[in-house]
């Protein structure tokens, strides 16, 4: 036998092996969301861990957003499954967006890919209710006295808006991780601007146009207008690096 055939033993950790059998049984169905763990207890004894090793794997999975852990005992207590998308993904992006895992690049043709379709899809998709709620935020961004962080918020709620307007849970999901993982950046590059409120009066006017071909189901329109606006901004801050 040959030394190639042999591979090295890989020494796993007693938690990640209790996050294994839990990933392992919401994967094939056997946990859903909604669904309570056995007590701390109970389920170190049915796993043959330590209760520390149980504990360290819960929190992982906790703070993955995963299950919730709440506390007490009886039926209110104990982990369970969440239902509903948490701050796990978009708290890890954030940290590898800031560690540079990312180039700036790399985010600005993902948000390109991602709003375009969004844009397309809510020309088609976006009730009348949609248009009033993007209308309204637009509004807000209109205040003389706004500062560059409640812009820069209301901006992200606009783009989110659109995505949840196309009916996509998962796609809204992901674009309120994105625009929350940027947010910093965003505030950054409005900050190193000369006149940042030149700027912003031209993100109102790129804005409204993108509402205009939502509201006239022109989803060509609004697909362009939004690939225009963010490349628009992006140039802006490289001449600003510049």
């Amino acid at each position: 036998m040959t030394a190639e055939a042999w591979e090295p033993v890989q020494r796993v950790r007693t938690y990640e092996q209790v996050m294994t059998q839990i990933e392992d049984r919401i994967l094939d169905g056997r946990l859903k969301a909604g669904d309570k763990l056995p007590s701390e207890r109970d389920l170190s004894a049915l796993l043959g861990v330590s209760r520390p090793s149980l504990r360290e794997s819960l929190r992982v999975l906790e703070a993955l957003g995963i299950v919730d852990i709440r506390p007490g005992g009886g039926a209110e207590g104990g982990a369970v499954l969440v239902g509903e998308p948490g701050s796990g993904f978009v708290n890890l992006l954030k940290l590898q967006l800031a560690l540079g895992q990312f180039k700036q690049t790399e985010v600005l043709e993902t948000r390109i890919a991602l709003e375009t379709w969004c844009c397309e899809e809510a020309a088609e998709r976006a009730s009348e209710n949609d248009h009033q709620e993007l209308a309204q935020i637009l509004d807000r961004m209109d205040a003389p006295d706004i500062t560059t962080a409640e812009f820069n918020r209301l901006d992200a709620a606009f783009h989110v808006r659109i995505a949840e307007s196309t009916g996509n849970t998962l796609t809204a999901h992901l674009m309120g991780s994105l625009r929350t993982a940027i947010n910093r950046q965003m505030i950054e590059a409005y900050a190193r601007l000369e006149n940042w409120k030149e700027t912003a009066t031209t993100v109102r006017h790129e804005h409204r146009q993108i509402l205009d071909a939502l509201q006239r189901r022109e989803a060509t329109e609004a697909r362009q207008a939004v690939g225009e606006h963010i490349r628009s901004f992006y140039n802006i801050g490289k001449k600003v690096e510049a």
